[in-house]
């Protein structure tokens, strides 16, 4: 009996140490991606929150513009050889990098200037890719919105992120205090917002308030345009020309609700 357990035991053991890992079954070498959201340094104000004038910082002032460079310089340790950013094609990013590189658009207080082509002209890098992307449901309502308009007016009613419920009303305050003014430098308001912890709640505040909109209404909002949308530009990640010691850098404005 003892021999047979000796064996039965020495089975499983040998059946355990030769399991291999999950990451052994994709030996391939991997793309390096850095993903860094960000606020709006132009406070268009155009998402679900909006910050209030006193709120905003002016990334042109003498400040905080040296808040700026120490910001660029931490990411450039990154060493990125590609910068992915939130722009559709039709933005002209390459164009605009070349006029920024010959000294025009540096007063402008655009995130995608101040640090993303600002980053690109220091690595010497002299190409943008914009691969921001309209989610499947605006693609619905352009094609069908004439005909069954009537669906998606009823589908999106009372979608606005401004719901009475407790969570929500803890993620409004949470999200006030996160504006720039609360911290030492952005440098450090960058690596809050870009930490486990903060997306975690980020995520939760999607799955509360008006994901619970006429049974699956809410969900399917959340499916068809947030989700959708940033699928797609994943995808368009995924297409940019890559090999295995690129260094993809993925600069997206965090709109303080959805990634």
């Amino acid at each position: 009996m003892k021999t047979l357990i000796y064996t039965i035991l020495l089975c499983l053991a040998t059946f355990t140490f030769a399991q291999k890992k999950p990451s052994e079954y994709f030996p391939n070498p991997k793309t390096k991606v850095l993903v860094v959201g960000s606020f709006h340094f132009d406070y268009p104000n155009l998402d679900a929150h909006k910050t209030e004038k006193n709120d905003q910082v002016d990334v042109l002032s003498p400040k905080t513009s040296q808040e700026v460079t120490e910001l660029v310089n931490y990411i450039k340790k990154f060493k990125p050889t590609k910068i992915a950013i939130e722009a559709f094609p039709s933005w002209n990013a390459n164009q605009k990098l070349n006029e920024y590189k010959e000294g025009k658009h540096t007063n402008k207080r655009d995130e995608r200037y101040q640090i993303a082509m600002r980053t690109a002209k220091e690595c010497n890098l002299n190409e943008l890719y914009s691969i921001d992307a309209e989610s499947v449901l605006d693609d619905l309502q352009e094609r069908f919105g004439k005909t069954d308009s009537l669906y998606f007016k009823n589908l999106s009613a009372d979608y606005d992120f401004l719901s009475g419920d407790v969570i929500s009303k803890q993620y409004n305050s949470f999200f006030k205090s996160t504006e720039p003014k609360n911290f030492k430098s952005l440098l450090e308001m960058f690596k809050f917002m870009n930490s486990k912890e903060y997306h975690q709640y980020e995520y939760g505040a999607y799955l509360n308030g008006d994901f619970k909109l006429r049974e699956h209404y809410g969900a399917d909002m959340l499916a068809l345009y947030w989700y959708n949308r940033n699928l797609r530009m994943f995808r368009n990640i995924q297409n940019i020309p890559h090999n295995s010691e690129d260094r993809i850098w993925w600069w997206l404005a965090m709109v303080m609700l959805p990634f």
